[in-house]
């Protein structure tokens, strides 16, 4: 408490693109990874991304180094409006003794997280294209072929205007939704746990990093489902009037991919959405956390 909610859209938005540059290669693993045998039963398509680490070695192999930072403008921008709009809905919401009530910062932390997932959506479209780019022999899902991100947003307004650049935004709110609520309100119960026990010093660095490390597992658990549908939602390829080939919505997604490719469908590239989220809660919640502070 005690900062400005106009403060705090400034320090969230650092606080996320801080964290969005360090972790930004395990976000290129984990799209590349969720995209891998979209709508096919298991066993029936060729897995050039295998795990983690084997996955972002196949990434280097095949875009070179600088592969896994694909996407990274978009990233930045993605995540200096998500982030920036995210906490300074939450600021607001401290002030007013919303987050006082039972299930307060739960409901705080999803409407922020709606809100701000709206603003920053066409910077998630653009990203998720550009990190799915690659050459055709290690090419997973649609492959949307733009030049920069300029390009990028260039291209699908002339294609589809204003509109089209929302695409997506149907998954979109519901995982930032559910990601935001369960993260906010579980880093705060954790830190203030680990403090009343004594374990860590109230304020300290600890306490900060124990409670964005309980709050990554529980993110990564409760949200891989909703990534999994936003990622697919926004690479798909659309007809003439901005309507998907494979999906006609948010529903209609999570029907077809639970039943072509199971229920663990929805939970495709688990191990890598806690890699990156894990360091990303963790690394947001801290600079956010400390940047407060200071």
């Amino acid at each position: 408490g005690g900062v400005p909610p106009a403060t705090d859209l400034v320090l969230g938005a650092t606080a996320g693109c801080l964290a969005c540059f360090l972790t930004n290669p395990l976000e290129v693993v984990k799209t590349r990874v969720q995209l891998q045998g979209e709508l096919q039963p298991p066993g029936t398509y060729p897995r050039p991304y295998r795990g983690v680490l084997r996955a972002a070695v196949a990434v280097c192999r095949a875009d070179g180094l600088r592969g896994l930072q694909k996407g990274l403008a978009a990233g930045l921008l993605y995540q200096g409006l998500m982030n920036g709009v995210r906490f300074y809905c939450y600021s607001h919401a401290e002030d007013a003794g919303w987050t006082g009530y039972p299930g307060g910062t739960v409901a705080a932390g999803a409407v922020a997280g709606a809100v701000g997932a709206i603003v920053g959506s066409p910077a998630y479209l653009v990203k998720t294209h550009l990190q799915a780019q690659t050459l055709s022999t290690m090419a997973v899902g649609h492959q949307h072929n733009h030049e920069s991100i300029s390009s990028a947003f260039k291209s699908i307004y002339q294609q589809h205007g204003v509109v089209g650049l929302w695409r997506g935004v149907t998954g979109a709110v519901p995982r930032v939704a559910v990601g935001s609520a369960v993260q906010l309100a579980t880093f705060a119960s954790a830190k203030d746990w680990v403090c009343e026990r004594q374990w860590f010093r109230k304020g300290s660095w600890a306490a900060v990093l124990a409670g964005g490390m309980v709050s990554g597992v529980a993110v990564a658990v409760t949200m891989t489902p909703f990534d999994v549908i936003s990622t697919r939602l926004y690479n798909q390829p659309v007809d003439a009037d901005g309507t998907g080939k494979l999906y006609r919505g948010f529903l209609d997604c999570i029907l077809q991919i639970s039943s072509k490719e199971g229920l663990l469908g929805l939970y495709k590239g688990i191990g890598a959405v806690y890699l990156r989220l894990g360091p990303h809660t963790v690394l947001s919640l801290f600079f956010w956390d400390k940047l407060r502070n200071m």
